[in-house]
């Protein structure tokens, strides 16, 4: 024990002092034998027992000139003289002592690079750089056994974890085969585990990690077998915590495979080994099980686990699929009880309110700035615009069901609806309503337009939407009067409606104002960049004004947005055509065919290009696809017959003017085109019967009996007199009828000649414009060339249909049925109707947009 003494010694003991002698070395002594360091001595010693007696040693110091630290004594000594340290009373050295002039060094001082003998010639070296660089690191070994598991270890993780990125980005493959490497490493790690001795000491939580990707990889890949029985391993082995849990996984496979009992087995068999802390995944468990029941047929069984989920945790998908089932067993009180429970669902989403900005705090509009169109609030809408949807699909579905007709209850829909947190809603389903009678098969128009007639006076938003509608409903109906009227008061409420503007395109368009039309599409795409329907419409209405161009850049663009729609590519097939550019009209038509090939029209107007460039063989492939998927075009038939005759095939041209002679029997010339094939192919019998035939229906024929008296002629037939004195009597009355009409010609020219003459006379100078005829002019606003190949003149008919280049004749489909939901929802899927309809006749004809090609 170390005692720092901080005064002067008593009398008496001052025998036991020794004062140290200066020496040259510091570290001398050291190894000399001192009696103070005998501890058998110490009880003898008389200094050392009266410290420890008394509290000699404990005394405070009496200056701060010495401080009592744990160094120890400090010499006293000027900074002129020697320093000269005390001792104890039985002259040990002190801690720290100096001797020779130089302190030994501390070791708190010496760290940081500072000594008491710079006088020596040391220099200042805070960081050792004087002692050279560090020795180098001693290399790892890895060819030990615990360097081998870790490595492995390692590679085990690393593959695992490329596994799961490459599921992430849709490589399932690779995922699966990073997945079954990853279970070859790990099994050669347990090898090499035993092999070391450290079987004890396997890693479960790693084993675990590469069972359970390798079977969820499995599954990734619809390997389903493979996928349970890595499952199975998981679930067996006792070892591994909550992997009851996986049986839920499993079940989801069987679901996959139709396998439903035995989904619902291992779904239950889950549920069973899930604490009831785990509330939510308990819940989704039996959501899960509802909706198997639903699919075997079992609606009891469904309803008893959507009740329970309703009563424990109430959910929005769940209320909507309990009044399914209640529809399903046509239930009408549980379907209205179902109903209300769905609609006092609470959503736990905050009010809108809480996002407009005051004008107050500058900073508190930063933050609703800021949180205005974050994730959590995009999430909320989301979860609001579902729970619309339900609730729209639920009134639509059981309002039929739950009262004697659909209006009451519709009605009891609204009215519940109203008294619930989604008053909002009310005036959207009194739409709907006005809208599901456009859909019903009696068609009760005048309900609809009296329903929707009664927005006129609410606000603004809904004004303008059964306002839309009303157009949309005249303007069916070529009421183009109201369909305007109704338009203007849409634009009224909402100048910002684009489905408003473009109903008052339509009515503009149709009264053939194709600029002031065109101002109309404009402005809904400035309020609507999206809205395909007035960019379908703009490019209508560039194609009237023949500028080509411009029509070209909006197909284009709107080709961007509906990269399917067969409509939009047929439209740049038919402009490419008017600009004379054959082959560009060809690839887009070709494109049209990818997307709907049993299209008949596309093919026939594909047969038509190629039979304009010379190709023939081609043109025949595409016009007999047009007729075996609709043999009812005449201008294809007559094409195909045409094409055999040619080809000196005339036994098979006979069958396609045989069909013509079916759609227009009053038609002689496919009758006649019938027995020409006859006669052609060395058939003169059935040529005899068939033009005997034709000249009982239409006796004043001259073809016909011309061809008679030749045959009869030939063959050697009595009835060649007969046939030749019928021709000598026909001619004669058709020369006396060309004479009459030739005289009244010339009367009428007579008369319009001396009208001119007069004219002229009365006011010389004066010259008359050349009138065009409105077909010709018809002709000429469609864009069709003057050239008169055969093509051409078959695809006449096809090019001068009535109603062609009409504009899109509807409302945006937000308008008009926004809310339409598929009533099994989205967890009792069918098979959409109609997702890849075939593009029909009247769908290139009137140049319209089908309401399918658009999402509701």
């Amino acid at each position: 024990m170390s005692i720092s003494l901080h005064h002067l010694p008593r009398e008496g003991e001052m025998e036991n002092v020794h004062l140290a002698v200066e020496e040259d070395d510091i570290y001398s002594g050291y190894n000399d034998y001192n009696p103070t360091f005998d501890s058998e001595e110490l009880e003898n010693d008389v200094g050392f027992q009266q410290a420890v007696r008394t509290s000699h040693g404990r005394r405070p110091p009496m200056t701060a000139r010495f401080p009592g630290t744990a160094i120890g004594a400090r010499p006293l000594a000027s900074s002129f003289g020697s320093r000269i340290p005390m001792a104890s009373s039985m002259g040990r050295p002190m801690t720290g002592a100096v001797q020779d002039g130089a302190a030994r060094p501390m070791t708190a001082v010496r760290a940081a690079g500072y000594t008491s003998s710079l006088t020596r010639g040391s220099n200042f070296d805070p960081l050792g750089q004087s002692r050279g660089p560090a020795p180098p690191l001693e290399a790892k070994n890895e060819d030990t056994p615990e360097e081998k598991i870790k490595i492995l270890e390692k590679k085990v993780n690393d593959l695992i974890e490329e596994s799961c990125m490459a599921q992430s980005i849709g490589a399932l493959q690779l995922a699966l085969e990073k997945a079954k490497e990853a279970g070859r490493k790990e099994r050669a790690l347990v090898r090499q585990r035993e092999q070391s001795g450290n079987a004890e000491h396997i890693n479960l939580d790693l084993t675990y990690s590469v069972l359970l990707n390798l079977a969820n990889q499995y599954a990734n890949n619809e390997m389903y077998p493979e996928a349970l029985n890595s499952y199975q391993v998981i679930v067996k082995n006792k070892m591994f915590s909550n992997a009851g849990r996986l049986k839920v996984n499993m079940a989801n496979i069987y679901v996959k495979q139709k396998n439903y009992p035995k989904a619902i087995k291992f779904y239950r068999m889950a549920l069973d080994q899930i604490s009831n802390a785990h509330k939510e995944m308990r819940i989704k468990i039996m959501q899960n099980i509802g909706v198997v029941f639903v699919r075997m047929g079992q609606y009891s069984d469904a309803i008893t686990s959507f009740e329970h989920i309703m009563s424990e945790s109430p959910n929005i998908k769940t209320g909507f699929n309990l009044i399914l089932c209640y529809y399903a067993i046509g239930d009408r009180e549980r379907m209205k009880k179902a109903f209300q429970k769905l609609i006092s669902v609470p959503l736990g989403i905050d009010d809108e309110d809480k996002y407009i900005p005051s004008n107050d705090d500058a900073s508190s509009n930063m933050v609703i700035e800021a949180i205005k169109n974050d994730k959590l609030h995009q999430m909320e809408r989301d979860l609001k615009v579902l729970a619309e949807k339900f609730i729209m699909t639920s009134a639509k579905l059981i309002a039929p069901a739950i009262e004697t007709s659909f209006a009451t209850g519709f009605d009891w829909c609204v009215d519940m609806v109203k008294s619930s947190q989604y008053v909002e809603l009310a005036n959207d389903l009194e739409i709907n309503k006005a809208i599901t009678y456009l859909r019903q098969k009696d068609f009760n128009q005048i309900e609809a337009v009296e329903t929707l007639k009664t927005f006129e006076k609410k606000d603004s938003r809904v004004k303008s939407a059964a306002a839309t509608n009303l157009s949309f409903l005249y303007f069916l109906e070529k009421d183009y009067d109201q369909a305007d009227r109704y338009a203007d008061l849409a634009m009224n409420a909402d100048r910002y409606n684009p489905a408003a503007l473009i109903n008052k395109g339509n009515t503009v368009f149709v009264k053939q104002d194709y600029e002031k039309a065109a101002e109309f599409y404009k402005e809904a795409l400035r309020n609507d960049s999206s809205c395909t329907e007035a960019l379908y419409n703009l490019g209508l209405t560039y194609k009237r004004l023949n500028r080509l161009e411009e029509a070209l850049d909006c197909f284009l663009k709107l080709h961007a947005i509906l990269r399917n729609s067969a409509q939009v590519m047929y439209q740049l097939a038919n402009i490419y055509e008017l600009l004379e550019d054959p082959q560009q009209a060809i690839e887009w038509l070709m494109q049209v065919i990818s997307v709907t090939p049993t299209d008949p029209r596309a093919l026939a107007k594909l047969g038509e290009l190629h039979d304009g460039e010379g190709d023939k063989s081609q043109a025949f492939q595409y016009y007999y696809e047009s007729f075996r998927y609709f043999p009812s075009n005449i201008d294809v038939i007559e094409w195909l017959g045409a094409y055999y005759i040619e080809t000196q095939f005339c036994e098979k041209a006979i069958q396609y003017f045989e069909r013509a002679t079916l759609i227009q029997p009053t038609q002689v010339k496919w009758q006649l085109m019938v027995a020409s094939c006859y006669r052609r192919s060395g058939n003169y019998q059935k040529a005899l019967e068939t033009y005997k035939d034709i000249h009982r229906k239409f006796p004043e024929n001259v073809e016909c009996l011309r061809f008679l008296v030749r045959l009869c002629t030939d063959m050697g037939l009595k009835e060649v007199q007969e046939y030749a004195t019928k021709l000598k009597k026909v001619e004669k009355m058709k020369e006396i009828r060309e004479q009459r009409v030739k005289s009244g010609r010339e009367g009428s020219a007579r008369g319009r000649r001396e009208g001119r003459e007069g004219s002229a006379g009365s006011a010389a100078g004066v010259s008359t414009p050349v009138l065009t005829s409105p077909k010709k002019a018809s002709i000429m606003d469609s864009g069709h060339s003057s050239n008169s190949t055969k093509g051409e003149r078959l695809s006449a008919k096809m090019r001068s249909l009535p109603g062609s280049n009409e504009p899109y004749e509807a409302s945006s489909p937000k308008e008009i049925d926004a809310s339409y939901v598929d009533p099994l929802g989205p967890q009792m899927e069918r098979p959409k109707t109609g997702a890849k309809r075939r593009v029909e006749d009247d769908d290139f004809a009137d140049e319209e947009l089908g309401d399918d090609l658009l999402p509701e």
